[in-house]
């Protein structure tokens, strides 16, 4: 059973720029989900709008332009920008949205501060994404994101296997990334075995990865 808004209801606004804004107010995420979903379905629009105006919060969907936007904060908002690469990934932002605001996407994917952003190279954005990464403790955590997405323990349990059977064009960006946290964190890069997919990256474990990766496996 879904977790109810405390307190409750909770009143959201979906849009898609033509002025006929759509008010709901539901109990609990899930019922606010089953309500997006449906005006989402029902209508072709370049950008579609979620806003918690108590919150100051929205999230905006953007299949044409491949990216979704969060916007938290009134008068100077603080905008932030993912790639989208897979149209089966909006709605499941939409639902994190509803179950903890701008905060329950942190860990959805690779947030840009510039929409222009997008447009670079997944090995760029990779590369500046890492660079936004300034202490131990948050290189940790996001490489701990980046293997709960598709990592797994090698059967010896002495390597941690990013990309799980990946091929090399898939996962660029967060590969990119990865590749510069493994440097900046100072871990051990070890060559993957020959039967490995050529897109996986192997990694010996440790102590300090050990307990963030429990966590979110």
């Amino acid at each position: 059973m879904a977790r109810s808004y405390e307190p409750g209801p909770k009143q959201f606004i979906f849009g898609v720029g033509d002025g006929n804004d759509h008010y709901v107010s539901v109990g609990d995420p899930q019922e606010a989900y089953a309500a997006f979903s449906e005006f989402f379905r029902g209508r072709d629009s370049d950008t579609y709008t979620i806003e918690d105006a108590p919150a100051a919060q929205r999230l905006l969907l953007m299949p044409d332009r491949g990216a979704i936007a969060r916007i938290e904060g009134a008068g100077a908002p603080q905008i932030e920008y993912l790639k989208v690469d897979r149209g089966n990934r909006y709605l499941p932002s939409a639902m994190l949205f509803f179950e903890n605001g701008h905060s329950g996407l942190d860990h959805f994917g690779q947030w840009f501060p510039d929409l222009a952003d997008l447009d670079a190279s997944p090995e760029t954005r990779g590369a500046t994404r890492a660079a936004m990464i300034t202490t131990e403790a948050a290189a940790i955590e996001e490489v701990a994101r980046i293997w709960a997405d598709s990592g797994i323990v090698d059967p010896s349990n002495r390597y941690y296997i990013f990309f799980d059977s990946h091929g090399v064009d898939d996962d660029r960006a967060e590969r990119a990334e990865l590749l510069k946290l493994i440097e900046f964190l100072g871990l051990e890069r070890v060559d993957a075995p020959a039967e490995a997919a050529d897109g996986e990256v192997w990694v010996r474990t440790e102590t300090r990865l050990d307990a963030e990766f429990e966590r979110w496996s």
